[in-house]
């Protein structure tokens, strides 16, 4: 009788507990998101294209071909970007405060690039300025060609530059945007639905 009143009393708790159970919890993989985005190649990329932009600007300013009032800033500017680069390849270690940190790295990145593409803009419209005089001399003209040859090398050069602080930029940009979706900067920690399905206890 004892028995009887067991088994009843199990069937009814398990007609009463539903047998498929969804619940939302948050997703613990989430921080995977950020190697989705190959962070240590974009990094390394970062830092390889900065470090270049230094050495070239180094060049044209040891050689007294630049201006030290735009290439000093400049300078700075690149070396944010350099140091971006370091934190998004070091940020792989998926730690929750290095890729805090990298997030706002990047987000200086993004401004230090845009600077570099104001600066070079700024070069570029100073370099039609240098020959001018060198035109209306003519025991200078010789002079003058090998100026204007040193323009047209500089105004080459900055077009690369420009294009090399978009493409910065546009890696800044994919950089951030991924270290926010697992930071959760913008928006609540998204949720996974959980489903648990629970077999009905067997009769006997």
């Amino acid at each position: 009788m004892a028995d009887e009143e067991a088994v009843l009393e199990e069937g009814i708790r398990a007609a009463q507990s539903p047998l498929v159970q969804v619940s939302f919890q948050r997703n613990v993989n989430r921080k995977q998101k950020y190697l989705e985005a190959e962070p240590k190649l974009l990094g390394v990329t970062q830092i390889g294209l900065s470090a270049y932009q230094i050495l070239c600007v180094s060049v044209f300013l040891a050689n007294d071909l630049s201006q030290i009032s735009t290439d000093i800033p400049f300078f700075v500017a690149s070396l944010l970007i350099v140091i971006a680069g370091s934190v998004a390849v070091a940020a792989q270690n998926l730690h929750l405060p290095t890729l805090r940190a990298c997030l706002g790295m990047q987000i200086v990145a993004c401004g230090a690039s845009i600077f570099n593409m104001v600066c070079t803009l700024i070069r570029m419209d100073m370099m039609y300025y240098y020959c001018w005089h060198y035109d209306y001399d003519n025991s200078t003209l010789h002079i003058g060609e090998i100026c204007h040859k040193i323009e047209n090398a500089q105004s080459h050069f900055s077009a690369e530059v420009l294009v090399i602080q978009v493409t910065l930029l546009a890696i800044s940009v994919t950089l951030a945007a991924y270290c926010c979706k697992v930071v959760n900067c913008c928006s609540p920690a998204p949720k996974v639905p959980v489903i648990t399905v629970q077999a009905p206890p067997v009769q006997q």
